[in-house]
């Protein structure tokens, strides 16, 4: 799909969309949870679907209306729904439910997009390796068959959260108490505040002696809740860098002292908006496009803590250097390290090019509302915000879809 943005000042009070990062956690809390739960706030987001699709296949029964999912936990003592967990284009669905489907010992196959599996498991692959169970990856879906045991789960920090929070939602329900050590500096911090948040939420207990280590005991249960998702910082930032670049946009629902990492994005747009300021986005990687959208349209930036954008749904720091590239931006990409440097920017020539990445197509969108011109691929942003241009439409962004192709 392409669209044409017109550029225009951007005005009026959007509620934030509902976590994706908290739905996740919080869904899967209610599934390992022995009777009913109900979560408030749930947008079914392509991402959000994936990991409901994969409860299910676990056993859970999930009722949807109104924005809220009515959950039914799994029953550990009967096999698994089905063998095939769907994970579509989801990164935390296929690295949350992949522990889980260890703790039952059947054969199970998480399958999804080849770009989702080229983004990497060589975390769990080597705990599996460690452990004797069974790992098998192809190009587009990973087979294991295995039972965790109760024990010392050492691993890297620096790759990903994610691998960090699929075992602590598994291990409180192995028979005897486990331990993950990290063995380099942690990444994502905030991401893990949050899955520690989830889990204090379903009764589920984890000490934290030190920023390395989790404690785990054993034969835990998940007691039932009725909790709502927080409002996304994430997702927020695109409508407070509209309001940041001269618009008058007022986001409420988010909770200031949330333990989402994102919500240094209105610190960092303001000091963005003051100076060429040298931003660590270690712990909010997501934010990258967007600021680097901001860098270029003010007075330049140095990003740092960048390395896991290759691993994201694209290259996203190389596409978006690419992308602004075409406007006039002067942006260099190093190992670490992203530097935006001030240039005259001016309208692109030929459409800019999404990179099948939501986040991405978002913050190009957020670039042209300023300078105009044509965006491809801005489907992929159902991935995560499936009404983004609606909600833009609302505060005065005017789109056009121009293609169906």
């Amino acid at each position: 799909m392409i669209r044409r943005v017109y550029p225009g000042a951007a005005g009026g009070i959007v509620p934030a969309p509902p976590s994706k990062s908290a739905a996740h956690r919080l869904l899967i809390g209610a599934a390992l949870a022995k009777g009913k739960s109900r979560i408030e706030g749930v947008a079914l987001s392509r991402d959000v679907e994936a990991t409901l699709a994969g409860l299910a296949a676990l056993g859970a029964d999930i009722r949807l209306e109104k924005g809220a999912a009515e959950v039914r936990g799994v029953d550990f003592a009967v096999p698994a729904r089905a063998g095939i967990l769907p994970c579509g284009e989801s990164g935390r669905t296929l690295r949350f439910l992949l522990p889980l489907c260890l703790t039952r010992g059947e054969k199970m196959t998480l399958t999804g997009t080849e770009r989702l599996f080229a983004r990497g498991l060589s975390v769990y692959e080597d705990l599996c390796r460690e452990k004797g169970i069974l790992f098998r990856q192809e190009k587009d879906r990973v087979t294991v068959k295995g039972r965790l045991a109760p024990g010392v789960y050492a691993l890297p920090g620096d790759v990903s959260s994610q691998f960090v929070t699929g075992l602590l939602f598994a291990l409180p329900l192995l028979a005897g108490d486990s331990e993950i050590r990290l063995t380099t500096a942690l990444q994502s911090g905030p991401y893990l505040d949050l899955t520690l948040a989830a889990l204090t939420a379903f009764g589920v207990r984890i000490h934290r002696p030190d920023e390395k280590i989790f404690l785990v005991p054993g034969n835990q249960r998940y007691t039932p809740r009725d909790l709502p998702v927080e409002g996304d910082w994430s997702n927020a930032a695109f409508l407070l860098a509209l309001d940041s670049l001269g618009g008058a946009v007022t986001v409420t629902g988010l909770e200031e002292n949330s333990a989402q990492g994102d919500r240094v994005c209105r610190a960092y747009l303001e000091a963005l908006r003051k100076g060429a300021p040298l931003l660590d986005v270690s712990d909010c990687p997501d934010l990258a496009p967007v600021l680097m959208t901001c860098a270029a349209l003010r007075h330049g930036a140095v990003l740092t803590g960048t390395a896991r954008l290759k691993i994201k749904e694209s290259d996203r720091g190389a596409v978006m250097a690419k992308e602004l590239a075409k406007c006039g931006a002067d942006v260099t990409v190093e190992a670490d390290r992203i530097l935006i440097s001030p240039a005259p920017l001016h309208p692109p020539q030929t459409p800019l090019c999404g990179h099948n990445d939501h986040r991405v197509v978002m913050a190009l969108t957020v670039l042209l509302t300023v300078l105009g011109g044509e965006i491809t691929d801005c489907e992929a942003v159902a991935k995560s915000w499936p009404d983004f241009f609606d909600v833009l439409d609302e505060i005065g962004v005017k789109t056009v879809e121009t293609d169906q192709g």
